[in-house]
């Protein structure tokens, strides 16, 4: 995988309650994970970009909304980078596959969301792979 992607899950029901899955997200790359809570809808995480790290969103419970930026130099990256935008919901049971090389902004757009985030990269060496903007750095910004 090098492109964003969304990586479609489904569920099954019966007498017994529902299963969710997502049988086509291939987890081998993962190293850890981490979940994140938004308790509000004002509440703006970001911008973290990552240049080795590649990483997964899925929505617990709720929904956000996902900006990504690429960014074309790390030390001094475009201000007016073009902003892909997802809207992410834990009823869509899927998963958002961002490559190594983008920044992500993300808010919760229902009260009291999760979202579980998947990583490649080993916790020890995230510190060398972490790279953070203003909130309002990116002027196309739409969370």
């Amino acid at each position: 995988m090098s492109d964003l992607d969304i990586i479609k899950g489904g569920s099954h029901t019966d007498q017994r309650g529902t299963i969710t899955f997502m049988n086509d997200f291939d987890m081998q790359p993962v190293k850890r994970f981490y979940r994140i809570e938004h308790k509000d809808t004002k509440t703006v995480r970001g911008w973290r970009g990552h240049k080795i790290e590649q990483r997964w969103f899925h929505v617990l419970l709720g929904a956000f909304i996902v900006s990504l930026v690429e960014i074309d130099n790390w030390d001094q990256p475009s201000q007016n980078a073009r902003q892909q935008t997802f809207i992410l919901k834990s009823s869509d049971i899927s998963v958002l596959y961002i490559p190594a090389g983008y920044a992500s902004s993300i808010r919760a757009i229902e009260k009291n969301s999760e979202m579980i985030v998947f990583g490649d990269y080993p916790i020890e060496n995230a510190k060398h792979d972490d790279y953070l903007y203003p909130s309002d750095f990116f002027t196309n910004a739409q969370v």
